[in-house]
């Protein structure tokens, strides 16, 4: 069963724009099913997870390009970047847009190849795992915190109660669990984990030690929705801190974690400089955990985090299944004073609180001021570049219904993003 995925129309729109489209993600998130999907009769599809086809790419890279002539949909082209200038000199022949879709599970091990190889000539495509939107057959658009846009959307989205929220996050996102014939859980992600392992890390970013690089990947588990901290992480790990700083950016170039930046004005002062770190898929995060069903989940001690880091992977996603760059930071000063999101476009700062409560009170956006200064109200000598608005606030959470919390920030249920 394919569920359509809400990146679809922005895969065509780059098609038609780029001769190579790449498309880049962790593994078994959808890549070659999307693409497959998506593609005519005419393209052709080769796989460099075959060991006789990878051989022939590396070894003879100018003959495979003649055995696999474009249109063509090339998977896993991590394996063979000896063919890419194959690639770029066929492209600069023929000038077609579309000629070559690509796939690739190692961005930290292939993206300097691209980048120097077809500069300018590839749209590249971040995929991860299905949206709560795209479980439900919805359609995905970019959140925003307008009032009017979210009263508009209570028409073509469902209530969901804490408990199917929090099976949502145990369960995780990746698509073949939402199949008839979905795996069990732990054998599928026990199968993940060692294939991300013996493959992905000892194969293409040259990690000498596996079990260190899982007891690390626990480590960073147990600190999602927190401020990274490095030096902590490697003596937790038994490493050092520019070996921790490394495996932490192996797990963010493949799509496992994301590390939020700090928002910085020139107007803020005292402003913390540490990324937030975000496991990205919550289900496979509960198993690095031991965390055994949703229910005792929700219970926990870490249900708030599970929360925060579920909410934020799903604004995360909906801007990259439009083809966009997400515009999210977070606020930290060292007054303590934290905002959990903020979402910053068109010169305007949007701050979001997630809190996992159905009643959080207003209490939940007193840190918003912290953010006053960059409007330069009361500072007429502010220059104008500096100066920032503060647009509509949100506090994502368990509520019923969309209510205001004051005249410029309301109370959003989770199951409205």
């Amino acid at each position: 069963m394919y569920i359509n995925r809400a990146i679809e129309d922005t895969v065509l729109k780059t098609s038609r724009t780029f001769p190579v489209l790449l498309v880049t993600g962790p593994r078994q998130v959808g890549k070659t099913t999307l693409l497959k999907k998506m593609a005519d009769t005419s393209r052709r599809y080769v796989t460099l997870d075959d060991p006789d086809i990878r051989h022939l790419a590396k070894s003879d890279p100018a003959l495979f390009m003649q055995r696999f002539t474009p249109p063509v949909l090339i998977d896993e082209i991590q394996y063979a970047p000896e063919i890419l200038p194959y690639i770029k000199m066929s492209v600069d022949d023929s000038g077609h847009d579309g000629d070559f879709w690509l796939t690739g599970s190692q961005a930290f091990h292939m993206m300097k190849n691209v980048s120097e190889s077809l500069a300018g000539r590839v749209g590249i495509i971040s995929l991860l795992g299905l949206s709560s939107k795209e479980i439900d057959g919805l359609e995905s658009q970019p959140f925003v915190t307008l009032p009017q846009t979210l009263m508009a959307r209570l028409d073509q989205t469902r209530k969901m109660g804490v408990n199917e929220i929090f099976q949502r996050i145990f369960r995780g996102a990746f698509p073949a669990l939402y199949h008839e014939n979905a795996p069990d859980l732990s054998e599928f992600y026990r199968s993940y984990i060692n294939t991300y392992l013996q493959r992905d890390i000892k194969d293409l970013s040259q990690v000498a030690d596996e079990t260190a690089f899982y007891n690390f990947m626990i480590i960073v588990a147990a600190r999602t929705a927190r401020p990274v901290v490095y030096e902590e992480m490697a003596k937790e790990a038994g490493i050092t801190s520019p070996t921790a700083k490394k495996w932490l950016s192996v797990l963010v170039s493949s799509g496992l974690v994301a590390l939020v930046q700090p928002y910085h004005n020139n107007l803020l002062k005292r402003v913390t400089k540490m990324p937030l770190m975000h496991f990205l898929d919550t289900g496979l995060c509960a198993y690095l955990l031991k965390w055994s069903n949703p229910d005792i989940l929700e219970r926990g001690a870490m249900s708030g985090a599970f929360f925060e880091s579920w909410v934020f992977s799903e604004i995360y996603k909906s801007y990259l299944n439009s083809g966009k760059e997400a515009p999210l930071y977070y606020y930290r000063d060292k007054e303590k004073r934290e905002i959990d999101l903020l979402i910053y476009e068109n010169g305007t700062l949007c701050p979001i609180e997630i809190k996992k409560a159905a009643s959080p009170g207003t209490e939940a956006i007193r840190h918003f001021k912290a953010l006053h200064p960059v409007t330069g109200i009361g500072s007429p000598d502010t220059p104008e570049y500096y100066k920032t608005e503060i647009g509509n606030g949100a506090v994502i959470c368990m509520a019923n219904e969309l209510l205001p919390a004051d005249q410029k920030n309301w109370f959003v249920p989770v199951w409205l993003i």
